[in-house]
């Protein structure tokens, strides 16, 4: 049966009256493209998605680098009076963009039962860095764990069990030592990019966290942390599995996927480039601990932009919404190797199916149970340049880890004085 004319406009009419916030809405969104992968076409395919199912919203991606460029894009852009309603940042920026006043908690963004159950849905570990003093100003979606990937092809040759990866830092060692030889270390782990995150994963191994849950205080000079460094410095000088200096993060898979290392630690963000480039037998495991195992989360988080209109909010809310349905988290985790940020993205058939096929896509997952909360603090860009560039010291020889680290908690107290 044909709709009358009349009819057609009343059903327009009525559309707009059920949804009239969404009408004419644009949004730009700044999205960091950090880890290897086409994830920009993954994104777009959502974000199409998502405007055929909401013809009254249109979305500009504006991508913008690593989660460095991204955040000083997007700021400059706003502080520019360049329109920008909602960004993929650090989920570690969560102090720095409270502290400008710069975005919203989704508290006072959602209003339903539907919405409140909806920012309940995700991992509690995943919504670590994003909850503070109370409130909700960061939803998880570009998330990982650190993970240990490793060529079990190179195992074998070693004599070593290729279904079993090391699990203590004393069999990382041993591993290691039977994993190098002329043509290859035994293992990398990446000190440029992120070395503070790698750290971290590190020193909570070692049973010591680097800073308190307020964002206030530093532990970098604690015996225990100093020790840390002092550990991945013997990787290379005294153990000889890992090389002399740093190791390059941005080049490190592809070091990996020529076979210049046996084992490395990385985002599993790498996990579905990983796969669809080695041309050999490789798994992937949590990584080992000392006195516990642990990584810290990391990735990045949803935010909001305070300087924007209701309108404005609420369709970016219903984008956010979109991309982090179990559905979409679920296709969003098979194309890139990120996790599914909800234990329902890992009841969907689609992961279900893809996880029972490969099962290394449930490591960075199962790894949540033994995570923590990445290194955060206020002024958290300046604190973390700080820690990196000690550890880069540390690494290279051009100080102790005493001095370095020393160093670095003394510039932390002083950048962090006001907010204690």
């Amino acid at each position: 049966m044909f709709r009358t004319a009349s009819a057609l406009c009343m059903l327009a009419a009525s559309t707009m009256l059920v949804n009239p916030a969404h009408a004419e809405t644009e949004l730009t969104m700044y999205y960091p493209i950090a880890v290897g992968g086409p994830l920009t076409k993954v994104v777009d395919g959502i974000v199409a998605d998502f405007e055929a199912q909401n013809p009254d919203i249109k979305v500009n991606a504006i991508y913008a680098g690593n989660y460095d460029d991204t955040r000083i894009k997007a700021l400059s852009a706003l502080n520019s009076g360049d329109p920008a309603q909602l960004a993929v940042m650090f989920s570690i920026d969560a102090y720095d963009l409270i502290e400008q006043d710069l975005v919203v908690a989704f508290d006072d963004v959602i209003e339903s039962d539907e919405e409140k159950a909806w920012l309940d849905s995700f991992y509690p570990a995943l919504m670590a860095n994003g909850k503070i003093e109370g409130k909700t100003w960061g939803v998880p979606f570009q998330r990982s764990t650190i993970v240990a990937y490793y060529n079990k092809d190179m195992f074998r040759a070693a004599g070593l069990d290729p279904e079993k990866a090391p699990t203590t830092w004393d069999e990382l060692v041993e591993m290691g030592k039977a994993l190098t030889n002329d043509g290859s270390y035994g293992l990398m782990i990446p000190s440029t990019g992120y070395p503070y995150w790698m750290f971290q994963a590190l020193a909570i191994q070692n049973g010591k966290e680097v800073m308190s849950n307020d964002g206030a205080t530093t532990y970098f000079d604690d015996e225990t942390i100093v020790d840390t460094l002092e550990f991945w410095k013997s990787l290379s000088s005294e153990h000889g599995i890992m090389p002399e200096g740093t190791v390059e993060w941005g080049t490190l898979r592809q070091a990996f996927l020529e076979g210049k290392t046996a084992m490395m630690w990385h985002s599993t963000g790498n996990l579905t480039a990983v796969k669809n480039n080695a041309s050999f037998d490789f798994g992937v495991a949590k990584l080992p601990g000392k006195v516990r195992l642990g990584s810290p989360t990391g990735g990045g988080n949803f935010y909001i932009f305070k300087d924007s209109t209701e309108e404005e909010k609420e369709a970016a809310l219903e984008l956010i919404k979109f991309m982090t349905s179990p559905e979409q988290a679920a296709a969003w985790s098979i194309a890139t190797g990120y996790m599914g940020v909800s234990p329902a993205a890992y009841e969907t058939e689609a992961l279900q199916a893809y996880t029972k096929e490969f099962p290394p896509a449930l490591v960075a997952r199962d790894q949540l149970e033994h995570a923590v909360a990445e290194f955060s603090t206020f002024e958290t860009a300046r604190v973390r340049e700080g820690l990196n560039n000690a550890i880069q010291s540390a690494l290279t020889g051009a100080k102790s880890a005493e001095e370095a680290l020393g160093e670095a908690q003394d510039a932390a107290e002083r950048l962090l004085k006001a907010y204690k």
